[in-house]
C-alpha cells in the first residue's frame, strides 16, 4: 500500500504575480493550493488602500484570479489557505464570496483575525538600536499555523488570514492532515519547510536562478507542487508540460532565502533548524527534501511595522552621449543645489537626504567595483523631505534641465517627478502571552485559537566546519560562481547571501576564501554594519547576514535595489584561489 501523500500547490508567490499560476496547477493532482501576497511594504500599502476605502485593503487580484477559477477547484474538492486577507480580511472574504455567489457556488470561508497591534502598541518591544516607537502607521505581528489548522478543521474551503508567517500557510495544511501536535518541533519545522519552498512560487522551480540561462521555458515557467508525507519529507515537481528547473541547487537557493542563521529560524510555530536539509534528486525536474529539525518556539511574535518619516521624490532623467555617467551625477549635483536654494528662500529647512544613481553605470555595485564607461544613463535623483509642498516646489525646476544642463540629455522618464509618502520599516517583537488570542470566524461563528506560550532560546553550538589548508600543489584563481551558486534577498535594513556549492568538494575551499570579512570588504561602500557567517553543511552551503545593508531596506530605501536582490550575483564576482586540480573539469 503506497504512502499517502499530501499536494500542495505554491499558487500565488507576491502580489503580483502571475494569474497563470491558478489555470496550470489545475492540470495537475493537488489537494490544496497556498497563495502568499504579502511583503513588509505590501502592507502599508494596503493601510493606505484601506484608510480611503474602509472594503479595501486586500490584494484585489487575489478576488478576481481566485474567482474565475472556482468552479473547476470547487468541483475537484481543492482547498485554498492564503494571506491575502492583508489588513482587512473581513473585506477579502466577503469580496470573494460575493464573486464566488455571481458564479452561483457558496463556498465555506473562513478569516484569521488578530494579527492587527495598533491597539496594543504599548506591548511592542523595539529591537536594540531602533530607538522609542515613532507614531504608527501599520503594526501587524506574525501568526502561525495553529489558527488556519483550527479553520480547517472547522470544515472551512478557503482560510484567508491577514499577516501569518508565509511558512505557515502549508504547515497549517499538514498540521490539519496529519494530525500533528504543535510540540512535535521537527515535523513542525519539516512543514514549515514546506511552506518557505512554496512560499515564492516560481523561485523554487527556476525563478531567479544564478544559472538563468539553463532555465528553459520562462514564458511558461512552472509553479510548484509539494508532495508532503507524513515524516514531514517532501518531493517537489511542478505541472507536465511547464517550463522551469527543479535542481538541488535551485531549491537550496530557496531553502536559504530571506534567512539568516539556517539552524535556528524563528517562526511562531517552532525555531526551525535548516542547516542539515538535504536535497537529492529523484527525476526530471524532481526533488526529495528532507532533515529539517525542530525546537520550541520563541514566547514573542515578530511585529513588522510602518511609520511616515515625510514625503519623497524621484525624477529619472535620461542623458545620451560621451560621459554619460559623469553628465548625470553633475545634473543631479546642480538639481539639488538648485532645489535648495528655492527650499531656502520659501523658508523650508533642507532636503531630509538627497541621492543620486546613474542607472547604466553600474550604481548598483559598491563604489570601487563601478565602471562608468558608457554613452547612455539614466540620472535617477531621489529626494525628501519632511514637508509635501517643498518637494512640489522641487518638481517644478525639472523641467529646465533640458536647456539648462548637460548636452544629450533626452528627456524626462515619467514627467515631473511626485511626492509620495515615505514609509519606513520597523521590527519590534511581542509576548505571546501578553496578548488575545487570534480568532477564527467562519459561518458567522467565531472563536478563539490558544497559542503556546513558548520558551527563551536556548544558546546554540555552532560548529564551524572544515576549513582546507592551503594546497602544496598549483593554484589558480576562478570567479566564484564556477564554484556556487548564490541567492541574496532582504530581512528589513539586513540582506543575506547564500553561496552554495556547485559540488561538496568544493566548500571547504569556498569556506576558507569566503570569509565574513572578505564579503564584507567586496561590499564596502554598501554595507554599513556588521556581518555574520552561518553554517548549513546539508546543502553544503554557508549564508551570511550582512546588517545596515539596504539604505533603509523596502520602500524608505532610494536605492535601485532596495532588497538586495542583486548582492548574491555580485558576491559571485569576487575570486577565490583554489588548486587547479579542483577545477579542471568545472
Amino acid at each position: 500500500m503506497s504512502e499517502r501523500l499530501v499536494r500542495i500547490g505554491g499558487a500565488s508567490g507576491a502580489w503580483g504575480d502571475s494569474p497563470t499560476a491558478i489555470p496550470q496547477l489545475l492540470t495537475a493532482e493537488v489537494d490544496y493550493f497556498v497563495m502568499d501576497y504579502l511583503a513588509e511594504v505590501t502592507m502599508s500599502l494596503l493601510a493606505r488602500a484601506r484608510m480611503k476605502d474602509p472594503k479595501a485593503g486586500f490584494p484585489p487580484d487575489f478576488v478576481k484570479d481566485l474567482a474565475a477559477n472556482l468552479p473547476d477547484i470547487s468541483s475537484r474538492g481543492i482547498r485554498v489557505v492564503t494571506n491575502a486577507g492583508g489588513v482587512n480580511p473581513a473585506a477579502c472574504r466577503d469580496a470573494l464570496a460575493a464573486a464566488a455567489a455571481d458564479k452561483g457556488l457558496s463556498p465555506k470561508i473562513a478569516i484569521v483575525e488578530g494579527d492587527d497591534m495598533l491597539p496594543h502598541a504599548e506591548l511592542l518591544q523595539v529591537e536594540a538600536g531602533s530607538g522609542e516607537l515613532p507614531e504608527l502607521l501599520t503594526a501587524n505581528a506574525y501568526l502561525g499555523a495553529l489558527p488556519i489548522r483550527a479553520a480547517l478543521e472547522a470544515g472551512a474551503d478557503i482560510v484567508i488570514t491577514g499577516r501569518c508567517a508565509d511558512s505557515a500557510l502549508a504547515l497549517g495544511v499538514l498540521m490539519h492532515e496529519f494530525g500533528w501536535s504543535e510540540d512535535d518541533f521537527n515535523r513542525m519545522a519539516a512543514g514549515s519547510l514546506v511552506g518557505h519552498v512554496l512560499e515564492c512560487g516560481p523561485q523554487a522551480t527556476g525563478g531567479i536562478h544564478t544559472d538563468w540561462d539553463k532555465v528553459p521555458g520562462w514564458e511558461n515557467i512552472g509553479y510548484p507542487i509539494a508532495a508532503c508525507a507524513e515524516d514531514g519529507s517532501f518531493t517537489l515537481s511542478k505541472p507536465p508540460a511547464t517550463g522551469g528547473l527543479i535542481t538541488p541547487g535551485v531549491v537550496a537557493e530557496q531553502v536559504l532565502y530571506e534567512i539568516g542563521d539556517p539552524s535556528a529560524y524563528l517562526l511562531p510555530d517552532v525555531a526551525a533548524d535548516f542547516s542539515n536539509v538535504m536535497i537529492e534528486q529523484t527525476g526530471p525536474d524532481e526533488v526529495q527534501v528532507s532533515g529539517a529539525r525542530g525546537r520550541a518556539p520563541t514566547p514573542t511574535y515578530k511585529v513588522s511595522a510602518t511609520w511616515l518619516d515625510g514625503y519623497r521624490a524621484v525624477a529619472t532623467i535620461s542623458i545620451v552621449g560621451p560621459e554619460a555617467a559623469k553628465k548625470a551625477y553633475r545634473t543631479g549635483e546642480a538639481l539639488v543645489a538648485r532645489g535648495r536654494a528655492i527650499l531656502a528662500r520659501n523658508g523650508f529647512e533642507d532636503f531630509s537626504f538627497t541621492h543620486a544613481e546613474a542607472l547604466g553605470a553600474e550604481s548598483a555595485y559598491p563604489p570601487g567595483q563601478r565602471n562608468e564607461a558608457t554613452r547612455e544613463a539614466v540620472l535617477r535623483l531621489v529626494v525628501a523631505h519632511k514637508d509635501r509642498r517643498a518637494l512640489d516646489l522641487f518638481s517644478k525646476e525639472i523641467g529646465s534641465i533640458g536647456i539648462s544642463f548637460a548636452p544629450g540629455t533626452t528627456g524626462i522618464m515619467g514627467g515631473r517627478p511626485r511626492a509620495t509618502p515615505l514609509i519606513r520599516l520597523l521590527t519590534a517583537f511581542v509576548d505571546k502571552a501578553k496578548l488575545p488570542a487570534p480568532v477564527v470566524t467562519v459561518d458567522g461563528r467565531s472563536f478563539e485559537v490558544a497559542v503556546p506560550e513558548g520558551e527563551a532560546p536556548a544558546p546554540l553550538y555552532r560548529a564551524d566546519g572544515e576549513v582546507a589548508q592551503p594546497d602544496v600543489g598549483e593554484t589558480v584563481k576562478v570567479p566564484l560562481r564556477m564554484l556556487a551558486f548564490a541567492r541574496s534577498g532582504d530581512k528589513g535594513n539586513s540582506s543575506n547571501i547564500a553561496i552554495i556549492a556547485r559540488k561538496p568538494e568544493y566548500l571547504p575551499f569556498i569556506r576558507r576564501e569566503v570569509t565574513t570579512d572578505r564579503m564584507l570588504a567586496h561590499f564596502e561602500g554598501l554595507v554599513v554594519g556588521p556581518g555574520e557567517r552561518f553554517e548549513a553543511p546539508g546543502i553544503h552551503a554557508i549564508n551570511f547576514l550582512l546588517q545596515d545593508a539596504l539604505g533603509g531596506g523596502g520602500i524608505a530605501s532610494p536605492r535601485i535595489d532596495p532588497q538586495g536582490k542583486a548582492f548574491g550575483q555580485m558576491a559571485l564576482e569576487m575570486t577565490v584561489d583554489v588548486p587547479r586540480d579542483l577545477v579542471k573539469d568545472a
